[in-house]
């Protein structure tokens, strides 16, 4: 699997240098209703102490029972490179030969390694994006079983780095249900399981460490992210964060290869929102009104004459998108949302996130130090 790598922080000056968010966002709809699951020391010996207000058997139960319903996900992929031939790179052979001969190519192998959780008992699994894109070939493997399944790809979407896959199965599989990540507080103790570095149903243990984390990694941007302490390695992608009842709040995607003891995942509530789209369309309408946002700073504020640094740039309009027919234009600063004061871009992102496409929704802004208003019909991203 290809492993996200958080890069550098890159700081830029002027305001104009920010870096832009496409308002392109997943519309939450309803969530198809899934199954419940069902240290002291004695004679020298010293013992792990159990952790703060758990009995000594909260996790190894809880592992126990969700345990089965982590599997590993095995990829490959075959592409065809170049044969290296020194003389169809020679000048002089070139000189005499043209071009007539083409650099031949062989199909090469390549494999990935990832984690999923398997979310209904007919063999639904949810994973990573980032984990099956591109690949020719996709096996699946229980831990109560030697053999994998093959599995397809029923459904993904880049944006949110979500993918759902199928294996059918003569039996019903162990599964897991989604559980509620908006009442997950920072402090909450949480378990990851997966296959990191190949070893297989590795159990880490950590706490949420932060919520709504916005982050850019490689070239996917992420909202809304949990942050945890749980060791999260390569190999983890697309594996399970749970609470302590045994329900996945999360999906492992990251770590900070910078630091020790960062690690991210996509909350359930997002995976919640999609879920049906992916499983019945296979894909994921993205609600759109085609600008590129720009937050405010000191300078931009006195550039435009703000009185606060509340609002949210319009760097560029996307000609012909939703805010364009509306009437908004570059160096418009949004304000309002629908009756909702905006007061950074993230923001903004979240409220059209949460609005129905086809929607008309009131958009307040200023233009030259004046107010204005302006009504935009909310579209779907095009692919």
């Amino acid at each position: 699997m290809r492993l996200f790598k958080l890069p550098a922080v890159k700081i830029f000056g002027a305001f104009l240098a920010g870096v832009l968010v496409v308002i392109a966002v997943a519309f939450a709809g309803n969530w198809p209703g899934l199954p419940h699951l069902s240290w002291a020391e004695d004679n020298g010996v010293v013992q792990a102490a159990p952790l703060p207000g758990l009995g000594p058997d909260v996790i190894p139960n809880m592992v126990a029972g969700a345990g089965p319903a982590v599997v590993r996900i095995n990829t490959t992929t075959i592409s065809n490179v170049s044969q290296s031939n020194p003389f169809l790179n020679d000048p002089f052979f070139r000189q005499f030969f043209g071009n007539q001969y083409s650099i031949p190519t062989q199909p090469q192998e390549s494999h990935g390694l990832g984690s999923g959780f398997i979310v209904s008992p007919d063999g639904y699994i949810l994973t990573n994006e980032h984990v099956i894109s591109g690949v020719s070939e996709i096996e699946v493997t229980l831990s109560s079983r030697e053999k994998p399944y093959p599995a397809r790809k029923v459904g993904a979407d880049s944006e949110l780095d979500l993918a759902v896959l199928k294996i059918d199965a003569e039996e019903e599989l162990p599964y897991v249900t989604l559980g509620d990540s908006d009442s997950v507080r920072v402090g909450d103790w949480v378990v990851a399981i997966g296959n990191p570095y190949g070893l297989d149903h590795t159990v880490t243990v950590g706490v949420i460490s932060a919520k709504g984390r916005p982050m850019t990694i490689e070239d996917k941007q992420y909202r809304n992210l949990l942050q945890t302490d749980a060791s999260i390695n390569p190999g983890n992608s697309g594996g399970p964060l749970l609470n302590l009842k045994g329900e996945v709040v999360g999906i492992n995607t990251a770590i900070n290869a910078e630091a020790q003891g960062i690690g991210f995942a996509i909350p359930s509530s997002t995976v919640k929102a999609v879920f049906e789209d992916l499983v019945n369309k296979g894909s994921v309408d993205h609600p759109y009104i085609g600008v590129y946002l720009q937050a405010v700073t000191k300078e931009a504020a006195k550039y435009f004459g703000l009185s606060d640094l509340n609002g949210a740039i319009v760097a560029s309009v996307v000609r012909g998108g939703p805010a364009y027919t509306a009437g908004l234009r570059q160096g418009d600063v949004i304000i309002g949302y629908n009756g909702n004061g905006v007061t950074n871009p993230n923001q903004l992102i979240e409220l059209v996130q949460g609005t129905a496409i086809g929607s008309q929704v009131e958009i307040k802004f200023i233009r030259g130090g004046v107010e204005n208003s302006v009504v935009v019909t909310i579209e779907a991203k095009k692919s």
